[in-house]
């Protein structure tokens, strides 16, 4: 787990899953059957903004997929590609958003082709390809400034501040996340405000200054936790476990790995494999500290 947190650059319902959740699934999945386009676009879009802020790839996967069995759909190709990008398939997320992005551009939704572009590049830097995902974001943000979408705004200035970070240019992050982090609490996006105190944290964490660091990831937990998000609980987990384990601090830092663990299998997270290795790693440090004494 790299420490960074992808954002989500396209409005999505807050709140609890809805009690008709299970009725809205139904809907989708005769709409399906019996070839009802209209309705079944419709409703999976729904689900998707339900499933997909809460790390519910799997079933949010299956919906759009579903969804696409009637035809090209923009949604459907975009919630698609969220999900398997999510879960380490880079490959089939780019060839989703790309279509999404055609279809985004040919009826002129400037809104969506941006978020569309966001998440491009965001694949391209998950890949490592900074600079080719710098030129998506910095595709997206004057559209975002134009179309007056502040939430998107504040996304993409995090997605350059990840970009930054990872070409190792922390003070020019820094900067972009802290034009970020006001914007967010302006439009009371709180999933982005937790994403940007995340992302801030982890940059201090890289600069040394740990109290600084562990101030503002322990500001994102329970912003995280509010919606649901455990993918970025995970990752906001993650970044303390690394900073008690630089302060020597193992068997905190055990602790704190575990929940990273935990919560990486129960939203089948593509880290997983790398985050028990982690953990098993701090604990045979841990074992070895106690043996020197």
């Amino acid at each position: 787990m790299d420490g960074s947190e992808s954002s989500q650059p396209q409005p999505r319902i807050d709140g609890m899953v809805p009690i008709n959740f299970g009725r809205h699934v139904e809907v989708h999945r005769l709409a399906v059957a019996g070839g009802e386009t209209r309705i079944a676009r419709a409703t999976g879009k729904g689900l998707g903004q339900v499933l997909l802020p809460r790390s519910r790839f799997a079933e949010a996967h299956a919906i759009a997929t579903a969804t696409l069995t009637l035809g090209p759909d923009a949604g459907a190709f975009y919630d698609r590609g969220w999900a398997r990008r999510a879960t380490g398939r880079p490959q089939p997320a780019l060839d989703d958003y790309q279509q999404a992005l055609h279809l985004y551009q040919r009826v002129g939704d400037h809104g969506n082709e941006a978020a569309t572009l966001n998440n491009i590049g965001n694949v391209h830097n998950g890949l490592g390809d900074r600079r080719q995902a710098l030129d998506y974001y910095q595709q997206a943000l004057p559209i975002l400034r134009e179309v007056g979408d502040r939430t998107g705004e504040a996304v993409t200035l995090n997605n350059i501040g990840l970009a930054h970070d990872g070409l190792g240019d922390r003070q020019q992050a820094l900067d972009y996340y802290q034009q970020a982090l006001p914007i967010t609490r302006e439009v009371g996006d709180r999933a982005t405000e937790a994403t940007t105190l995340n992302n801030i944290g982890s940059v201090y964490g890289g600069l040394g200054d740990r109290r600084q660091a562990l101030d503002y990831l322990h500001r994102a937990l329970p912003i995280s936790r509010e919606f649901g998000d455990r993918a970025g609980e995970a990752v906001t987990w993650y970044n303390i476990a690394m900073i008690h384990r630089a302060d020597g601090d193992l068997a905190l830092a055990v602790a704190e790995l575990e929940r990273v663990v935990d919560l990486d299998r129960q939203v089948e997270h593509p880290d997983l494999a790398d985050d028990t290795a982690m953990l098993e790693q701090v604990r045979h440090e841990l074992a070895q500290s106690h043996t020197e004494f």
